[in-house]
């Protein structure tokens, strides 16, 4: 479900807009956010599955002041759009059918060699020493 959050933050310098903004950012589900008002210090977010609680809590704790304004579902306009547009039936495109590959006379054999012998690996210190 989309949603269309209004957060005011106490956001009084350029930085703490920056900061703001980059934690509305990195959100999960965040799809666009603005800064709007007059003394630009509300916050518009938009996004799917966004928890608008915890967007605040975090904003509380990392710029300051913050509460939610407003909160509404978002209705895309696109599919309002293909539902009035009746869908026209496309023609088929042709494919490429390409002949099977030819097998040729006395066709190669592939042997396999058995694999080799495991090797033993002995524990046992050896009595013979090789200098």
């Amino acid at each position: 479900m989309k949603q269309k959050m209004v957060i005011k933050v106490s956001m009084p310098c350029e930085r703490s807009r920056s900061k703001a903004m980059t934690l509305a950012a990195r959100a999960d589900g965040v799809i666009s956010m603005a800064i709007t008002g007059d003394a630009r210090e509300k916050l518009e977010v938009v996004g799917d599955g966004v928890d608008p609680v915890r967007l605040v809590s975090c904003l509380r704790r990392k710029v300051g002041h913050a509460e939610i304004l407003q909160v509404e579902e978002v209705k895309d306009k696109k599919p309002e759009e293909e539902k009035k547009k009746p869908e026209e039936p496309k023609p088929p495109q042709p494919v490429a059918v390409y002949p099977p590959p030819q097998c040729y006379p006395g066709g190669y054999h592939y042997y396999r060699h058995p694999p080799p012998p495991p090797m033993v690996v002995c524990e046992e210190p050896s009595s013979c020493s090789i200098m």
